[in-house]
């Protein structure tokens, strides 16, 4: 079994309870078995870390102002081959360009505000997942 984190993002925690659980159905429909999950509000600090590889990007700002805006769902996960499949499961990061089916593609509003996050390779998976997770 491999771990992997995913994060709900704000937009969809403040559309409510549906949206949260038709996308925790999807994953648990794939496989995936939640070993954890909380709700919580992020601070400032702690989002620029998380996202610290992000750092010197254009719109690093924007990201945390956007990812402390409200509270998110923090998961951890579990299947075989767990960060590909999750990968595969929520599609492109532009919900645009996501593949029919996808989280993104049914819950993504725009590039910005793409509905979830999904640890990208397995050793952003174990550096999230201790931020999280401990």
């Amino acid at each position: 079994m491999q771990q992997t984190y995913f994060m709900i993002k704000p937009e969809i925690v403040a559309a409510g309870d549906q949206k949260i659980g038709a996308i925790l159905d999807i994953v648990n429909k794939a496989g995936f078995r939640i070993t954890a999950l909380h709700m919580r509000q992020l601070d400032r600090d702690f989002v620029e870390n998380f996202y610290g590889e992000h750092k010197e990007r254009p719109f690093f700002g924007d990201l945390c102002d956007y990812i402390t805006s409200g509270p998110v769902v923090t998961i951890r996960m579990e299947r075989e081959n767990a960060v590909a499949a999750l990968r595969e499961l929520i599609g492109a990061t532009n919900p645009e360009e996501a593949a029919i089916g996808t989280i993104r593609d049914l819950y993504g509003e725009s590039l910005s505000n793409n509905a979830v996050h999904a640890s990208a390779n397995t050793d952003d998976a174990l550096r999230e997942l201790g931020l999280f997770f401990g």
